[in-house]
């Protein structure tokens, strides 16, 4: 018989019944499963997507037939039933039927402080969620006769009428309010900040009460088999006596443990034939659900009912210990572990985190740019960093934006905050190679280092040595020390990494400038080094002396032979380097940034340099002034300064082939990468390949060893993409540099973007920050023309992305789309991006069978 179109439909939770979380909702289905495994649970009908939809709307379900589904005076619940129990909906109305004569019949028959306290606790949520009431005017939490009373009293005044008495209308009134708050454009915005789609819908489950108030043995609980920030086996929640719903978890006192605790009363000492029955309810749950799952429970003098089943809450490491284990025990196969793990959590578990349970107050709020958590003092300077560091004090270093002066004392501080920038800003890069945590684009701070005083936007005056706590998880700032939880690079952790990286099919990279970079690589499983910037090797202070006399020298002799003096520390360098990478490939780019970079700004810094090479200050101006730039990202810095200053590039070509021949001589053989910066012809590779090539010759002959090495251009112009058939021809491999390709297309400066990015985004300027996300369609098509016209020219050259992007899921998935072979981000992102790929390349599987 085929329903009548004008009738609302709902269906009963049965075995047999045809409930699915796409019409219903994830509870409704979960509620299902708990009645095919024949779980003692209250009986329930389901309202689907599309009855919600029009109860909404002013259309009614038939309630005297969903009562008769009841029996005579039911007491009901209604809960909310969404896609994904992640997007939240409305508040669970409890004891709807709740009225006088049903009052007076249980006081007789539970006593009237169990029958005050049900019909209390209805009036209350009533009042709340569908009358839309001032909630302080219903707060009364005692359960006497006079607070009912007052309750009621309450309720005519407000309303101009008398608290429903229908059961009928009680119900009706709820399910139309539940819907419509759905519906509401508050409730939109914040499942949508959730991550649900705008059109999400919402299903109803109406529920016969479980009495948790009563006589005998009732209450209400809440139970798990595991700890939901670890994730080991362990029994948790609590048993709250004379108490409905999850009254239990919140309760201050009264509530007792489940299973037998040396801490205090607990459940299994009152009734422990219950507990062994949620044991094994719970193991049945597991199995067959196949997933660690919380029972709200209710015990009714004596009976036990299990109201439902939700996905245990869990920390980062939690989730992956509970994946691990459910696959090692053969539940779930190993590719669904994988697929059950959210990439970004997996950072995580790499550094140390702010304990979501302890308190914190937040000081300061901005970009979360680099992961983990530390506590120091704060420092205003590198150098007050680096002493610091030397007295084992730890530090936040703070600025208002980082240059590569500040190297030295980034290495020295354990967190960084600057006052501007963005996700690719230069203290963001460089903290994410590091691996320690940054905020960076705090709009709400002031930073004013003459009276060496931190202003927030709250009032807060924070003083260099002050303590507070960087979060560069959430992008807070926080005072003081709070407690934290630890890295968790444990045995699950290192077996999901393992099952990942024989998933995945693209190579993964990381971005290494330093040994102990290349040691956080290997650590963990980068196949290689997709981008060695060596400019930050000559910020140490032995060096950049050296780099001074270099830039005052006038000849190229004299230039060549300061740079000598540099050549050993380059050369122990990359030998280092590869002796870490153990015969993994190593992409060393060339000297990058312009000159100007290395030299002092302040009046103070000038003066110092003139008495360190002896010269006067007027000739220390005049170079720093000769060297300025306006725009400095687009001018004398890259191949430009490596073909005008070749000097430099001879030396860092021979340093790596001379530490070639050592690490091979040592180790595993070496092939290594060298790639020209900031590329935008095909002449400049041909001059500098010229060069490159000669000198390799000449180590060849003066060493009498021979060894490969391979040239290539890293892509960072958009004329270096569209002319990369050109560019190829004399390229091994292209390397697409995203930060600078994002900055050139885009017309943004990186570190400025950060003021305006949060507003562009939120009027839909742009979907996403393209320094965070890449933008498939503009960026995304430039590396697309690249990559077509390089393997067209050249079929075997090796393509790559290697800027902050080949860290992010998306970026992955356009690579393996468009062919490439590998990507490069920071140490600390490689196992985020390794699950990222894996999962891509799982999911291609599954729509492929």
């Amino acid at each position: 018989m085929q329903k009548r179109p004008d009738i609302i439909d709902f269906t009963e939770i049965a075995a047999e019944a045809d409930i699915a979380a796409s019409r219903h909702g994830g509870r409704a289905k979960c509620l299902h499963r708990l009645v095919r495994l024949d779980l003692p649970v209250p009986r329930t009908v389901a309202l689907s997507f599309d009855a919600v939809h029009r109860i909404a709307l002013g259309e009614a379900p038939n309630i005297p037939a969903l009562l008769d589904r009841f029996g005579p005076e039911p007491l009901l619940s209604v809960r909310p039933s969404p896609e994904s129990a992640d997007w939240g909906g409305p508040a669970s109305i409890l004891n709807i039927g709740m009225n006088a004569a049903r009052h007076a019949a249980l006081c007789d028959s539970i006593g009237e402080a169990a029958a005050n306290a049900l019909y209390l606790r209805f009036i209350q949520a009533y009042a709340t969620h569908v009358a839309r009431l001032d909630p302080d005017i219903f707060e009364d939490d005692e359960p006497s006769a006079a607070a009912l009373r007052a309750a009621l009293d309450a309720y005519t005044e407000e309303t101009d009428e008398r608290f429903p008495q229908d059961p009928g209308q009680q119900l009706l009134e709820v399910l139309r309010s539940m819907a419509r708050a759905w519906e509401g454009t508050t409730a939109r915005l914040l499942r949508q900040a959730r991550g649900a789609p705008a059109d999400a819908r919402l299903g109803l489950v109406v529920q016969a009460m479980a009495l948790g108030i009563g006589p005998e043995e009732s209450g209400s609980g809440v139970i798990q088999f595991v700890d939901g920030a670890t994730g080991k086996r362990s029994i948790r929640g609590r048993y709250l006596p004379q108490s409905q719903g999850r009254d239990a978890i919140a309760a201050r006192e009264g509530a007792l443990f489940l299973a037998w605790d040396p801490r205090g009363p607990a459940l299994e000492d009152r009734c422990p034939e219950i507990v062994a029955r949620l044991r094994r309810y719970g193991e049945t749950c597991r199995m067959n659900l196949r997933e660690e799952l919380q029972l709200e429970f209710t015990i009714e003098a004596g009976k036990l009912w299990v109201l439902d089943t939700p996905r245990v809450p869990r920390s980062a490491r939690a989730a992956v210990r509970i994946a691990v284990m459910l696959a090692d025990e053969g539940i779930i196969p190993r590719e669904e572990a994988l697929r059950r793990i959210e990439p970004r959590a997996v950072s995580e578990l790499l550094h140390s985190q702010v304990d979501p349970a302890g308190p914190r107050q937040a000081v300061a709020h901005g970009i979360a740019a680099s992961p983990g958590a530390a506590t120091g003092r704060l420092v205003f300077g590198s150098a007050a960093a680096q002493a610091s560091a030397a007295r084992g004090e730890p530090c936040i270093l703070v600025r208002r934006e980082t240059t590569p002066e500040d190297i030295r004392g980034m290495h020295a501080a354990v967190g960084v905050m600057t006052e501007r920038g963005g996700m690719t800003s230069h203290a963001a890069v460089i903290a994410r190679g590091l691996g320690v945590p940054c905020v960076v684009g705090i709009s709400d701070m002031r930073l004013n280092r003459r009276d060496g005083v931190l202003l927030t936007a709250d009032g807060h005056k924070l003083h260099e040595g002050d303590i507070v706590t960087l979060d560069g998880t959430s992008g807070q700032v926080l005072l003081g020390e709070v407690k934290m939880l630890e890295p968790a690079l444990d045995d699950a952790f290192q077996a999901l990494m393992g099952w990942a990286e024989a998933a995945c099919d693209i190579g993964i990279r990381a971005n290494a400038d330093t040994p102990a970079d290349a040691q956080t690589a290997r650590r963990f499983g980068a196949d290689g080094i997709g981008l060695c910037r060596t400019e930050h090797m000559f910020f140490e202070a032995d060096r950049l002396t050296v780099m001074h006399e270099m830039i005052f020298a006038d000849r190229s002799e004299d230039r060549a032979a300061v740079l000598e003096r540099l050549l050993p520390m380059q050369r122990a360098d990359f030998t280092r380097l590869f002796e870490i990478m153990q015969g993994l490939p190593v992409c060393i780019r060339l000297f990058d940034p312009p000159l100007h970079e290395f030299l002092p700004q302040s009046r103070e810094g000038v003066r110092g340099l003139a008495e360190a090479l002896d010269l006067p200050v007027s000739d220390v101006q005049r170079r720093v002034q000769a060297l300025s730039e306006f725009n400095p990202m687009l001018g004398m810095r890259g191949v430009r300064l490596g073909i005008t200053v070749p000097e430099i590039y001879d030396m860092q070509a021979r340093a790596i082939f001379e530490a070639t021949i050592e690490a091979s001589h040592n180790g595993d053989p070496v092939v290594p990468e060298i790639m020209i910066p900031l590329v935008s012809a095909m002449r400049e590779v041909e001059l500098v390949k010229t060069r490159i090539d000669s000198l390799a010759a000449a180590v060849r002959a003066e060493r009498g060893v021979d060894f490969d090495y391979r040239l290539g251009v890293m892509v960072e112009t958009p004329r270096a993409a569209l002319r990369a058939d050109d560019i190829a021809l004399h390229a091994a491999f292209l390397s697409f540099g995203t930060n600078d390709l994002t900055q050139m297309t885009y017309g943004l400066s990186r570190d400025d973007a950060g003021r305006f990015m949060g507003s562009y985004v939120k009027q839909g300027v742009f979907a996403e920050d393209p320094f965070h996300t890449l933008d498939t369609e503009g960026v995304g098509e430039l590396l697309t023309i690249g990559a077509e016209r390089g393997r067209k020219a050249r079929p075997g050259v090796t393509l790559s992305i290697c800027g902050e992007h080949g860290g992010n899921a998306e970026s992955i998935a356009f690579c393996r789309a468009a062919g490439f072979d590998y990507v490069s981000c920071s140490p600390f992102r490689v196992p985020v991006a390794r699950l990222s790929a894996a999962q891509l390349a799982l999911d291609q599987q599954i729509r492929a069978d």
